[in-house]
């Protein structure tokens, strides 16, 4: 998947603890080798993954099917037994929203704490405007270099899923911000971390699980409902915004780094009131000019 398909290190390791608990679940009925697993094995473990939500047993069925087209490909087995697992086409769930007041709210509360440049405080504003304002993913954001600040241009040079190179812009609020917390980050850190968000982890950067928990914790102290907060959400909330202002969907799909535009196309089933208006607005049989 490394090789071939480019597969993004948070794919591997998903699909590794995917295969790894098929091996341990068919282990304890009594079949001691995944590789030699028979469709009979494969229709009972995929029986037990019965309680298992919809994108959850699709994506276990999906590594084990790979993996015997794998062992096929390389000749390690004649046949491949994965036609026993279930089938499964999981809806691709509507994204979680939040709307233009919530996201002014969350700012106020972030800005608020960051005006006396306390390095804290200013970091999570400058996460909060990467991933609403430039819409990244959160481990694009964690694994930000000090030397991808913006310079000449305001724009940050990101690699995504699959090693896929893409231009992001930088708002100009964004560009002070960043600058702001370069400088306290520089005279704390000093010069020895080239991450933009470092941490004493073995990484040596922050988690996406600690920058989870500050923004939970930022919309908690905003009033808001903290479940309702992660990176992803942020990110959704970037592209719905985006879309709504008049954002072309090719557009859209460069900014976000998708490779398919089909998950793209999820944003034009969130802005239904939008979509209306349009029909409304411009089809002949809506009562608009139809211009």
């Amino acid at each position: 998947m490394a090789a071939e398909r480019g597969a993004a290190a948070n794919t591997l390791a998903a699909y590794a603890r995917d295969l790894r608990g098929a091996a341990d679940a068919l282990a304890r009925a009594g079949v001691a080798d995944l590789v030699r697993a028979g469709p009979d094995d494969l229709a009972a473990l995929g029986a037990g993954w019965g309680d298992l939500a919809p994108a959850s047993l699709a994506r276990k069925c999906s590594a084990l099917r790979q993996f015997y087209g794998f062992l096929v490909d390389e000749g390690l087995r004649a046949d491949d037994p994965s036609p026993a697992l279930p089938r499964v086409s999981p809806r691709r769930p509507l994204p979680r929203l939040l709307d233009h007041a919530d996201i002014a709210t969350l700012f106020t509360r972030a800005e608020e704490e960051a005006s006396g440049d306390r390095r804290e405080a200013l970091r999570t504003l400058a996460c909060l405007e990467l991933l609403y304002g430039s819409g990244l993913r959160a481990t694009e954001l964690v694994s930000l270099t000090i030397a991808s600040l913006p310079r000449d241009a305001p724009f940050l040079t990101i690699t995504g899923k699959g090693g896929r190179q893409r231009l992001v812009p930088v708002s100009t609020r964004a560009v002070q911000v960043l600058r702001r917390y370069a400088a306290i980050r520089g005279a704390e850190k000093g010069p020895d971390s080239r991450f933009l968000f470092p941490s004493t982890g073995k990484d040596g950067h922050l988690t996406r699980v600690r920058l989870f928990q500050l923004l939970r914790e930022l919309g908690a102290r905003a009033g808001l409902d903290p479940t309702r907060l992660s990176p992803h959400v942020l990110r959704h909330a970037f592209a719905t915004h985006l879309l709504q202002g008049g954002a072309d969907l090719r557009v859209l799909q460069m900014l976000l780094g998708h490779a398919d535009i089909a998950t793209t196309q999820i944003y034009t089933h969130v802005d239904s009131a939008r979509l209306v208006e349009l029909v409304n607005a411009r089809h002949p049989l809506g009562g608009g000019s139809g211009a």
